[in-house]
């Protein structure tokens, strides 16, 4: 089956899915703020972690559930070339996570050795990292699934690949719009994460390092005691920001520093030379 037995163009196919994707999530997660027990209607209402998870797998089966409707009745394809090919992908997911480890850590180092954060103590609650692992692990499948699985994939369609590439990043960005904290600076950030994310699905259409990446890099920002797209969640390390500037990133998070954008750019020219470098026949793309 062609991208052809579908009468709509990948732009159009993009816009027909905004509605139907947002009323749905909204109303799977309303389903798990009843099933969590939080008033939606008192958004000034604390969330522990857990409930934050029920939440967000609602979330996540919402946004399961609409992906497998549109790739099945609109795109006309299998749900699983939104990027979900298995088949020798375990080195790649394994890349991803070593990579978002290792940015996190040696932004930490750096920003440690600068003085322009101070450690105060650990926070060590083996049953917030376990929940966090699984809540961030969530984030990255909901928004790698959206953003580069079905947008970009649509977007690459259209329009040429790099073409596609900006936009679903400028829309990523978009999205984080209404965050705490954010800056245009921050949504700068995020933009360029959006290009790191998904430039690999540019020559692979697979989502499984992506997401590894998305969620190493949440998961350790996290950990090492940053807010999280400007936003707080458990720190396994509890640090103190002096003077809140762009070169620690501030109450917006390591996303919000100069250092997030140099070490964004160096990853983001390594994977494209390891592309355009690498030999044809070694090259899957699904």
């Amino acid at each position: 089956m062609t991208e052809q037995t579908s009468r709509f163009k990948g732009w159009q196919r993009i816009l027909l899915f905004i509605a139907p994707y947002l009323f749905c999530v909204i109303a799977f997660q309303l389903l798990g703020m009843l099933v969590a027990q939080v008033d939606f209607t008192d958004s000034s209402q604390a969330r522990s972690t857990t409930q934050s998870l029920i939440i967000h797998f609602f979330d996540l089966l919402g946004t399961l559930l609409i992906l497998w409707l549109f790739m099945r009745f609109v795109d006309k394809k299998p749900f699983i070339q939104l990027g979900f090919q298995t088949k020798n992908r375990l080195h790649e997911f394994a890349l991803g996570l070593l990579l978002g480890l290792l940015i996190m850590s040696l932004g930490y180092a750096s920003l440690y050795v600068l003085n322009e954060l101070v450690f105060l103590s650990f926070n060590i609650d083996f049953t917030e990292l376990l929940l966090s692992a699984f809540f961030f692990l969530i984030i990255a499948v909901v928004e790698e699934s959206v953003f580069r699985g079905y947008l970009q994939r649509n977007l690459m369609l259209s329009f040429d690949k790099y073409v596609a590439l900006l936009i679903s990043a400028m829309i990523f960005s978009l999205a984080h719009g209404l965050n705490p904290n954010v800056s245009a600076f921050g949504l700068f950030n995020i933009f360029l994460a959006g290009i790191l994310l998904g430039i690999s699905y540019t020559y692979t259409k697979n989502l499984w390092f992506p997401i590894a990446l998305h969620w190493s890099w949440n998961l350790f920002q996290g950990l090492y005691g940053f807010n999280v797209s400007g936003q707080n969640f458990y720190n396994l390390i509890n640090i103190k920001i002096e003077e809140a500037n762009k070169l620690n990133g501030g109450a917006f998070g390591f996303e919000g520093s100069y250092l997030s954008v140099i070490a964004q750019a160096i990853a983001i020219a390594a994977i494209i030379y390891y592309f355009q470098n690498k030999s044809k026949g070694h090259v899957t793309i699904q």
